[in-house]
């Protein structure tokens, strides 16, 4: 079941439970999911229905740590319920010795030595780890091991 059929099923039983918050998120992501669809002119493949899933995700978190830094819990408590019905859609995250091992296997592979070699070391991490970690997180332990 591609994922656009599972969003269409899911809005079918948050219509049908009168969830709007649910119903409202799903929408946007299979809006969002339809916009790419639209720009390539074909349909996607599960890799980039995830790479929309993981921008998604991103601008959620990105309005979360703002609503937090504006003290504006009210928003803040929204955007985390979004950001809970996002994270059923997305792949199972990787844990932080799982991504460490990847960063290092990474370096090893770039011949990676020092800072400068640091998008050497992204480019071949970020492909692996693709809506499984977060980029931030990602860029922290790849400096971490660069240093």
């Amino acid at each position: 079941m591609t994922l656009l059929n599972r969003l269409n099923n899911d809005i079918k039983v948050a219509m049908k439970a009168k969830d709007k918050e649910t119903l409202s998120v799903l929408r946007m992501m299979k809006s969002s999911i339809q916009n790419e669809e639209i720009k390539k002119g074909e349909s996607l493949s599960p890799d980039e229905e995830l790479t929309v899933l993981s921008r998604e995700m991103k601008q959620r978190k990105d309005s979360l740590q703002e609503f937090n830094q504006a003290d504006r819990q009210d928003l803040a408590e929204k955007v985390s319920g979004e950001i809970k019905i996002v994270e059923r859609y997305m792949p199972e995250q990787l844990t932080e010795d799982e991504l460490r091992h990847i960063v290092q296997s990474a370096i090893d592979e770039t011949g990676a030595s020092s800072m400068s070699d640091f998008g050497k070391v992204m480019a071949a991490v970020m492909p692996k780890t693709k809506g499984r970690a977060d980029g931030q997180k990602v860029n922290s332990l790849v400096k971490e091991s660069l240093a």
